[in-house]
Formats: structure tokens, C-alpha cells, sequence
């Protein structure tokens, strides 16, 4: 039997190669919400307090994303308050345009496109005692209308909403607070079934939801999802390393870590070291998409977090 990664395992940092560095880097500053963390010739790193969460990295030259390749569905920021999420509906509502805002039952979300067309999603987690079960004993999610008029209501509330108190600490005046994280990624995938084999025997994430034949959503512990898989627009080439996603990470404590290699290892997956991280590989999924994994070198939380 696969072994499953801990709940304690975490998205990390997600990379983007984009042409216009500077446009794209306001659109996070300014509507999102990060800061900028680090700045070199040819990258941004952007973030939460000390926490790195997003890298832009300058590929002027680099090719489109062709119409048919896989890649990035929504890197998804995950805001530890209704009254946080209230905030970027202000933002984005007066700043840039939406192209949805969903009550998914577990969450609520803000969707959007930043200025080269890569999907974001702003979100926020409702507490876990109110996570509904489905028949089959997973996790129940659906895509409904949010409620906006509550949203904006919780951005003023002091104590934000349904037990769910926004802290401002460490949040700048028009930015992100402490505690928001990269929750989740979702990727369109070439191949549903070999996303699904992939990330369940060899990464070992848990299967939490799946929806018909075209969207697989999975996770470590009883999260509703690390990663999201779809085939809704029927990608058929592999990720090509032109703009767009060029890689996401994955954070395990140290004894998964060493596990995950050893499964890959007896795969036909190619695993290579990452430069300057002796605690961290990577690999490509069965889409092309490069996928690292990294030791988590803090305390990180145990997955059973109630926001």
C-alpha cells in the first residue's frame, strides 16, 4: 500500500516565468497584495512578512503557452480571514476585474487573471468543523455564488466572521496579513488517470474529491486540496517551458521527503537536484509540469489547522 504524505505537508513557493516582470509585478503588489521580498536582475520573489511565496522570473524571450499545453490552471493565496478576503474584494473590485467569485462549501474565493493571463485565486478556508462530508466519506465541494455583500461587510469588522478574527498584524496598509500561504495549486493536465497515479502512488497525496472524468482534487491529511487536476480544456501537449508556471513546491518533513524519493526513484520519473537546496528535488508530472519537493525546515503547522 502507497504511503501517504503527513497532513503536515504544504504547498510552498510557486514560480512563474512571465515577459513583462515589472507589469506583473504590480498586479501582485497592488491588487493582490504581496511584497516584494527580493529583487535581482532576473527575478522578483514576492511574500507575506519573511515568508516567500510567489517567484517572477523575467522571460521576455520565452514563448507563448500554446493554446493546447498543459500548465497552470490558478496558483490559489490563502488569507486566514473573511475580513482578509474582504479586503482583496475591495482590491480587486476597484483595482482589476474578476472572473468569478465562488462558495466552494470549504472555502470562499476570489478568481482572477493576472496581466499575462495566469490564473490567481484568493481565498479563505471556512473552519473545519464546518467542512461537510460527502456520501462516500470524503470531502463534499460545490461551486456556488458567493456571498460578496457579506464578504465586504466582514473587511470592517473588527473580528471578522463566524469565528474567524482577522489579524492585521504584519499587514501593511494595502497588503496581505501574516499567516496567508499558498493553499493549493490547480494544473491542467494532458492525461487525468496518469495525474491521478502519479500524485497518489508515487508523491502519495489523498484523492479528496473528484469530479466526473475531468477533475481530480488531492491533498495530504484531511485537507480539501493541495492540488487540483483538470482536463476541462482538453490540453493535449505537455508544458513546453515557455511563460507561464515553471515550477511549484511541495514541503514535507524530512522522513516524507527521503520516502517520495525512494518511490520516484523505482519509477521511471528522472529526478534531479535543485541548485543551491541540498534538501530538495524535482521531477516532472505526467503533463511536463516540474515539481519540487523540499524539507520543511520550520515548525509549519500540523494540517489540522481550524480556519
Amino acid at each position: 500500500m502507497t504511503a501517504e504524505l503527513p497532513g503536515s505537508t504544504r504547498v510552498g513557493r510557486v514560480a512563474l516565468r512571465v515577459a513583462d516582470l515589472d507589469r506583473v509585478v504590480s498586479f501582485y503588489v497592488d491588487v493582490v497584495g504581496l511584497a516584494v521580498l527580493e529583487r535581482a536582475d532576473d527575478s522578483v520573489v514576492l511574500g507575506v512578512g519573511d515568508t516567500p511565496l510567489l517567484t517572477l522570473i523575467d522571460a521576455p524571450d520565452a514563448p507563448d503557452r500554446g493554446e493546447h499545453e498543459a500548465g497552470l490552471f490558478h496558483v490559489a493565496v490563502r488569507v486566514p480571514s473573511r475580513a482578509a478576503l474582504g479586503r482583496a474584494l475591495d482590491r480587486f473590485e476597484s483595482r482589476w476585474r474578476l472572473t468569478g467569485a465562488s462558495d466552494h462549501l470549504v472555502s470562499e474565493a476570489l478568481y482572477a487573471r493576472d496581466p499575462e493571463g495566469n490564473g490567481v485565486e484568493v481565498y479563505r478556508d471556512r473552519p473545519r468543523s464546518a467542512w461537510p462530508d460527502a456520501p462516500d466519506g470524503r470531502v463534499a465541494m460545490d461551486t456556488l455564488p458567493l456571498d460578496r455583500e457579506a464578504v465586504r461587510a466582514a473587511a470592517s469588522d473588527a473580528d471578522g466572521t463566524e469565528s474567524d478574527p482577522a489579524d492585521r498584524s504584519g499587514e501593511a496598509a494595502d497588503g496581505l496579513p501574516d499567516g496567508t500561504d499558498v493553499g493549493h495549486v490547480h494544473l491542467e493536465a494532458t492525461d487525468l488517470d496518469a495525474e491521478r497515479s502519479f500524485y497518489t502512488d508515487l508523491v502519495g497525496l489523498r484523492i479528496r474529491q473528484e469530479f466526473g472524468s475531468d477533475a481530480t482534487f488531492l491533498a495530504a491529511g484531511d485537507y480539501h486540496h493541495h492540488v487540483g487536476v483538470n482536463v476541462w480544456n482538453r490540453r493535449r501537449d505537455p508544458a513546453g517551458g515557455g511563460l507561464g508556471i515553471a515550477w511549484y513546491e511541495l514541503v514535507l518533513p524530512p522522513n516524507a521527503l527521503a520516502d517520495v524519493r525512494e518511490r520516484l526513484g523505482r519509477s521511471d520519473a528522472a529526478v534531479e537536484a535543485v541548485d543551491g537546496d541540498s534538501d530538495a528535488f524535482e521531477t516532472h508530472d505526467p503533463s511536463g509540469i516540474r515539481v519540487r519537493f523540499r524539507a520543511d525546515d520550520t515548525d509549519g503547522t500540523d494540517g489540522t489547522d481550524d480556519r
